[in-house]
C-alpha cells in the first residue's frame, strides 16, 4: 500500500450514506481511480454533491471501484463524515490546503 496523488482523477458515484463509495467510472477527460491511484493505495479525495451542496475532503483507500473514507480532513458537516444523498456526486483526487507546506519567502522568490 502506497500513498498516491495523481493528476486528473475524477469519477462519479451515487452511493448514499457515510460508508464506502462505489465509483461509477471516470468523467470524460479524466482518468479513473484505478488508473491514477491503483488498487489498495491511499490518496487525498474530495467528494462534492452539487445538488445538495454537501462536500467532504479526506484521506481514503481505493480498491476495486470503491473508495473507503478513512479520515475526514474537512467537510460541510463541521469536519465529520457527510451522510450523502443518492444524488450523482463527483469524487476526485485533490491536494487539501491543510496538507500543503507554504513558505512565503519561497513564494515571493518563485513569483519574482
Amino acid at each position: 500500500m502506497a500513498f498516491v496523488v495523481a493528476n486528473r482523477v475524477k469519477e462519479t458515484s451515487v452511493t448514499a450514506g457515510t460508508g464506502t463509495l462505489t465509483l461509477a467510472g471516470a468523467v470524460t477527460g479524466y482518468q479513473s481511480f484505478g488508473s491514477g491511484v491503483g488498487n489498495n493505495n491511499t490518496t487525498y479525495y474530495t467528494i462534492e454533491d452539487p445538488i445538495a451542496g454537501t462536500w467532504e475532503v479526506g484521506v481514503g483507500t481505493y480498491n476495486a471501484n470503491t473508495l473507503t473514507r478513512d479520515t475526514v480532513l474537512a467537510s460541510s458537516n463541521a469536519g465529520s463524515l457527510v451522510s450523502f444523498a443518492a444524488n450523482t456526486k463527483f469524487v476526485f483526487v485533490d491536494f487539501p490546503s491543510n496538507a500543503a507546506f507554504f513558505n512565503s519567502q519561497a513564494y515571493a522568490w518563485f513569483n519574482s
